[in-house]
């Protein structure tokens, strides 16, 4: 069968202008910074104005453990907040914007798909409102302050050897993992060894998402540690003196970008940590302002739930003093197949055995959610390949479990085919039910954090790491650190840190290999297995087949 690409389909979406989109929410069109006619910021002022409004209700869409089969979490949040409003409910949609890495890589954009998308979709996967470029930019002012410091005669006594602060650029460059800078003789400065994350990995990114207001902004940035003296006395962004330019760059990144679904209704897009290496959620300003805004908050966590929503709740919700009233776990039938053991090129010939088989890791989630006192709801995202036998078989099991699952053609019917979804959530967000807690309490040992993220959320035995890594979380914990929650760095595809290790794994082992300390932002980074904080391109990577057409519109952009 031929379908439309997303591309096609958002390039023929009816646009209403932005300040209508504004309007629907009650935000002046004096308080809207457009950017061209279809996307603005909205003002810290107005933002402030609603300090004491009462708060809607907040619901997480995470989902399974990714597959090259595609689950479509970010289609089912946008769909969802389609679906609250054509009942309705009065909803606005938060979600990340896109990093260039994965857009010209493997994994494409971040706008949804289908009918259930967030528009403009070329714009919003590109250079958008310019947030990720300020974001680089401050952090990298950073990095050039800290080598401009020791060369004009290291007032701090900085440790050239312990400089922590590394650089970031927006792009999947392995290249630039581990570098040497100051090459080149005297007039170039010290040489020493060092490399680059993703911007997505930055702590001025986690820090901008974080943060409550401009204030808190600039107080968070002077709090990065960025380098060591030879005694081992930290170094702050602060002693520096780089806080103030750096929130200067950052003033119009951190009002959040308004946006609307195809449907015209509003969507906040706004910051975009990768839940793998960081925290994998949109800001706290845009869900704190939609939650103002708006009856019904639709946001998502990346990846699957080991990762985002564990994030999400642990750290986001902790941070924040948000607490959600349901979640919903996204599932495919064709990625409960390959969990199953099924080959991607055999996943449309009906295999319910492949399908029950698989079911487990979707088991593992909803259990995991319901962990931190969350109820549950699944959606299934439709794909034209499914049979009804497949979509009862996962029916059955989650009911098995203690919950709902329910079929949604977002993706080919917009708000229509999420109906169900749209009710069930609300019948659940409107029972009270939630009692959510975070999973571990800020006074634990930080070690013992990460302990209990591996053994409860991901199912290990043990926790394995080096006296290196054991001892600098005991100095962190000395310094004044312990109280900070953790962020663990590992892969998406599996509870484990093997990538090809599907289904619901047990006692596995967790290796620790390196922790990195984001007091700006608030939390330890636990960098597990070998994931790594600036990705690669593939062998064939998207950006070869993304160009313009004779008309002048992007295509290869999905």
């Amino acid at each position: 069968m031929a379908f439309k690409t997303d591309i096609e389909i958002a390039r023929e979406a009816k646009k209403k202008p932005i300040m209508e989109i504004g309007a629907k929410l009650g935000i002046p069109a004096e308080h809207l910074l457009p950017y061209g006619h279809d996307k603005a910021k909205v003002s810290q002022d107005f933002i402030k104005s609603l300090s004491a409004k009462e708060d809607g209700k907040l619901i997480l869409v995470t989902a399974i453990n990714p597959t090259p089969a595609g689950e479509g979490k970010t289609t089912t949040t946008v769909g969802l907040g389609d679906g609250l409003n054509r009942i309705g409910k009065k909803a606005v949609i938060c979600i990340r914007e896109a990093s260039l890495g994965p857009n010209f890589g493997m994994k494409g954009g971040a706008a949804g798909g289908g009918m259930a998308q967030v528009v403009p979709m070329e714009e919003m996967n590109l250079h958008f409102t310019g947030d990720f470029h300020a974001i680089t930019s401050a952090h990298n002012l950073l990095s050039a302050m800290i080598d401009n410091h020791i060369y004009w005669g290291n007032d701090l006594q900085i440790d050239a050897r312990r400089v922590v602060w590394r650089r970031v650029m927006d792009m999947n460059d392995r290249a630039l993992r581990d570098t040497v800078v100051n090459l080149g003789g005297v007039s170039n400065g010290f040489p020493r060894q060092t490399g680059f994350d993703i911007t997505v990995a930055s702590e001025v990114m986690a820090i901008l998402c974080l943060a409550t207001d401009l204030e808190d902004l600039q107080k968070r940035l002077g709090d990065i540690v960025v380098a060591y003296t030879r005694d081992k006395k930290a170094i702050y962004c602060r002693d520096i003196k780089a806080d103030g330019a750096m929130t200067v760059l950052l003033k119009d990144a951190m009002q959040p970008n308004l946006v609307q679904t195809l449907e015209n209704n509003p969507a906040f897009v706004h910051g975009g940590p990768f839940a793998n290496i960081a925290h994998g959620c949109n800001s706290v300003i845009a869900t704190k302002t939609a939650l103002k805004l708006g009856e019904y908050v639709v946001t998502e966590a990346g990846f699957g739930a080991d990762l985002g929503a564990e994030k999400f709740f642990d750290i986001k919700c902790r941070k924040a003093g948000l607490k959600p009233s349901a979640a919903v776990i996204v599932a495919t039938v064709r990625a409960m197949k390959m969990n199953g053991g099924v080959a991607k090129a055999d996943l449309g010939t009906e295999n319910v055995a492949a399908v029950q088989k698989g079911c487990p890791n979707l088991g593992r989630h909803i259990a995991n959610v319901k962990s931190f006192g969350v109820p549950v709801v699944v959606a299934i995202n439709h794909f034209y390949s499914d049979t009804d036998a497949e979509v009862e078989a996962v029916k059955a099991y989650v009911a098995e479990q203690g919950a709902e699952a329910i079929l949604c053609k977002h993706w080919a019917k917009g708000s229509e085919g999420i109906e169900d979804l749209a009710n069930a959530v609300v019948k659940l967000a409107e029972s009270g039910v939630s009692n959510f807690s975070p999973i571990y309490p800020d006074e634990m040992p930080l070690f013992q954090k990460i302990e209990t993220i591996a053994k409860r959320i991901y199912h290990a035995g043990e926790v394995i790491a080096d006296k290196s890594v054991r001892d600098q979380l005991k100095a962190w914990e000395a310094a004044g650190y312990g109280n900070l929650p953790v962020c663990m760095a590992k892969t998406q595809y599996s509870f484990s840190t093997d990538p090809n290790l599907r289904g619901a794994p047990e006692g596995h082992t967790i290796p620790v290999r390196e922790v990195r300390l984001s007091a700006g932002a608030g939390f330890i980074v636990a960098i597990c297995g070998e994931i790594m904080t600036m990705p690669g391109l593939p062998k064939v990577p998207s950006a070869e087949v993304i160009r313009l057409n004779d008309a002048g519109h992007v295509e290869g952009l999905f």
